[in-house]
């Protein structure tokens, strides 16, 4: 079984998003499993045209080299081109490639009010979210989207959302995204919280900051750098001589536990995005036996796992939360959602699920008369 991943990034040449991370761990797992896995990307600095990345053949092409991408999907020659999270590159893999299956993943489709946050709050500029909308949210990618073979959603809020975007005749389908479980959790011994996310404007890291300085009696971890230069100093320039608050930086978790272990000791995962998807660091928190205080709310991560900080109240859900221990009952009810639902195993066998009901070929290990 050959399988493409289409994605905007892959989590790694600076690139370091949640779109990356799920499409590189669920191809290294795919790996794992014996599927041949390419991944086609937009090229990075510092990327060379083919890299092998955890046993992936990533290809990658020049931004706007719309015609080198069509021949890289040719080169993949895979049985099934999957796309984490709908792009021209979707469509581009659909001209090129019509006699093959393809599905796409919606992990955060954006309406015009999400747009809007974005041109607000911009990562970079505005001019690198005018090329995000052009590239990821054009009537190309609308067209391939609802000729797709198959469509599913990285979250259950997802899902009524992606069907009015695009206008699908039916909800696409639940898909879980795997996360690694530990196999040994311990926590600090006083209270501890962290803040996993890009140090980007629309994640607003100053209110995680300031609620450092509020709570000199809690211990504060900020992992995490911006892409924008100017304001990664400034915050380290006005948060960085807080006794109680530690800035470690971007961890790169592919290449060590460092995150597993931060995320381990932490009581609770402090979000305070203006928007979000489902961020992989609820997942990723939840299965390391953390409460979420979050003013997002995302399948209910906050509000059932945690606290959800309505009107940006992260002072009074802090307390709450810290109160009484109320953090540890919560997080064991997450602890259990995710393990039931995005452990590795269950998430990638359900992936290989899909792959061999849409082209009838099986998984790699296994013939059609031995099949369950």
């Amino acid at each position: 079984m050959r399988v493409c991943l289409i994605s905007v990034e892959i989590f790694a040449w600076g690139k370091y998003g949640g779109f990356g991370r799920a499409t590189r761990i669920i191809g290294r797992e795919l790996v794992k499993r014996g599927v041949q896995v390419t991944a086609v990307t937009p090229r990075r600095a510092g990327q060379g045209a083919v890299e092998m990345l955890d046993g992936i053949r990533v290809l990658s092409f020049k931004p706007r080299d719309f015609l080198t991408a069509s021949a890289l999907f040719r080169q993949a020659d895979a049985d099934i081109y999957h796309s984490e999270e709908p792009s021209l590159g979707t469509y581009l893999a659909m001209r090129a490639m019509p006699d093959r299956k393809h599905i796409v993943t919606f992990r955060d489709p954006r309406d015009a009010q999400d747009w809007r946050t974005e041109f607000r709050l911009p990562s970079l500029n505005p001019a690198q979210v005018i090329a995000n909308w052009l590239y990821e949210d054009n009537p190309l990618v609308q067209q391939a989207v609802r000729r797709a073979h198959a469509r599913f959603a990285a979250a259950h809020m997802i899902i009524p959302k992606a069907r009015a975007k695009y206008n699908l005749e039916a909800d696409p389908e639940f898909l879980p995204t795997p996360v690694e479980i530990p196999l040994r959790i311990e926590k600090a011994p006083t209270p501890t919280v962290c803040f996993v996310s890009r140090w980007d404007k629309r994640k607003r890291p100053e209110l995680f900051f300031e609620l450092a300085r509020a709570f000199p009696e809690v211990r504060f971890l900020a992992a995490g750098q911006s892409r924008n230069a100017e304001y990664d100093q400034y915050l380290r320039r006005a948060y960085g001589d807080l006794p109680n608050l530690e800035l470690l930086g971007f961890i790169d978790q592919f290449r060590s536990n460092e995150l597993s272990q931060l995320l381990g000791k932490s009581w609770i995962l402090i979000n305070t995005a203006a928007r979000e998807g489902l961020p992989n660091a609820f997942i990723e928190a939840c299965a390391h036996g953390c409460a979420i205080l979050s003013a997002v709310d995302p399948d209910g991560f906050a509000s059932r796992f945690g606290y959800q900080a309505r009107d940006d109240d992260f002072a009074a859900g802090l307390r709450y939360l810290l109160e009484n221990d109320r953090w540890r009952s919560l997080a064991e009810q997450g602890y259990q959602y995710v393990c039931e639902t995005f452990s590795l195993d269950r998430a990638i066998n359900r992936h290989l699920e899909v792959y061999e009901q849409l082209t009838g070929l099986p998984r790699p290990g296994q013939t059609p008369s031995n099949k369950e």
